[in-house]
C-alpha cells in the first residue's frame, strides 16, 4: 500500500465556470488557470502521482504546453489513471477536503462523489469529500480563490 497527499489553489475571478470535481457548480465567479482550474480533481491527480512517486500534475501536463489549455481536468485525471494501469496501481480509497467560502457546496457534494465514482469505477464509499469554509480569513476567508487537499491510498500488484 502507498500513500500520497495533493494540494490545489487557484484564484477565482469573473468570466469563468466553477468546475469542482467534474462538475459545474453555478456561481458569480469561477477558478482562473491554464485548464479548467478544477481544484478538486488536481488535488486527487497530485495525490495519485505522489503515492506512485510520479511526480506533480505540472510534470505531466505542463501549464507551457498549449495542448492544455483550457482542457477539462476529467481528461488529465483519465490520463493519469492510465499511468497507475500501465504501472499495476489500484485505488484503495480517497479523500479530499476542499476550502471555500461562498458559493455553499453541502448541496453538490453527494453529485461530485458520484460522478468521481464513475470515473474511477470505484464504489462511491470509497471517495470522501468534505467541505469547508475558511471563517473569513485569508484568501479563501475573503472569497479570492479556492483550495483543495487530497490524501489517496493506492496498491501496488507485485508480480
Amino acid at each position: 500500500m502507498r500513500i500520497g497527499f495533493g494540494y490545489d489553489v487557484h484564484k477565482l475571478v469573473q468570466g469563468r465556470k466553477l468546475i469542482l470535481g467534474g462538475l459545474i457548480i453555478p456561481w458569480e465567479k469561477g477558478l482562473d488557470g491554464h485548464s479548467d482550474a478544477d481544484v478538486i480533481i488536481h488535488s486527487i491527480i497530485d495525490a495519485l502521482l505522489g503515492a506512485m512517486g510520479e511526480g506533480d500534475i505540472g510534470s505531466h501536463f505542463p501549464d507551457s504546453d498549449k495542448k492544455y489549455s483550457n482542457i477539462s481536468s476529467i481528461i488529465l485525471l483519465k490520463e493519469t489513471l492510465k499511468i497507475m494501469e500501465e504501472k499495476d496501481f489500484t485505488i484503495n480509497n480517497i479523500d479530499i477536503s476542499v476550502v471555500i467560502e461562498k458559493p455553499y457546496l453541502y448541496p453538490y457534494i453527494s453529485k461530485i462523489r458520484t460522478r468521481l465514482s464513475e470515473i474511477f469505477n470505484l464504489s462511491v464509499d470509497r471517495i470522501n469529500l468534505k467541505a469547508t469554509r475558511n471563517e473569513k480569513m485569508g484568501f479563501v476567508g475573503r472569497s479570492e480563490g479556492v483550495a483543495a487537499y487530497c490524501v489517496a491510498s493506492i496498491n501496488e500488484f507485485i508480480k
